[in-house]
């Protein structure tokens, strides 16, 4: 038998960071404790955050991101243009093609298959992004 769940994830209003957003997925999704083998795919609706899978044991991983992202691609940076909505605009939308807004995670034997320190991230890039949009679709065969 089959699993078809197609939903969409609200996020709380988050700092801007890396955050760990696994258990809201997987709380989002209850279907996957059902699911023997299969696909989640997340896609994020915004622009100017970004998904990715990193570390989720030492909490300086995320603030080392952080920081190698604000050298990498700095707020206000004078040849940016598009600055209508503040100085991390821009800022945002490039490190939010840079890290993408999609990912396609196994499902095996009813638990997303993750690494044992691995992680889905939330990457927020705006300063006051406010709440995010997850759209998430498990497709799978039934345990």
């Amino acid at each position: 038998m089959e699993i078809i769940a197609q939903r969409v994830i609200a996020l709380k209003p988050l700092t801007r960071g890396f955050h760990i957003i696994t258990p809201d997925i997987v709380r989002a999704l209850p279907e996957i404790e059902s699911c023997q083998a299969g696909l989640l795919h997340l896609q994020l609706l915004h622009t100017s955050a970004s998904l990715t899978i990193n570390e989720s044991a030492d909490p300086d991983v995320r603030s080392d991101m952080l920081n190698f992202f604000k050298r990498a691609v700095p707020d206000g940076a004078p040849y940016f243009n598009h600055v209508l909505e503040g100085e991390d605009d821009m800022t945002a939308h490039i490190l939010s093609s840079v890290l993408g807004q999609t990912l396609t995670l196994q499902v095996q034997n009813r638990n997303l298959l993750l690494g044992t320190w691995q992680a889905i991230y939330l990457g927020e890039h705006r300063h006051f992004g406010g709440s995010r949009r997850i759209s998430a679709l498990l497709a799978g065969q039934r345990a």
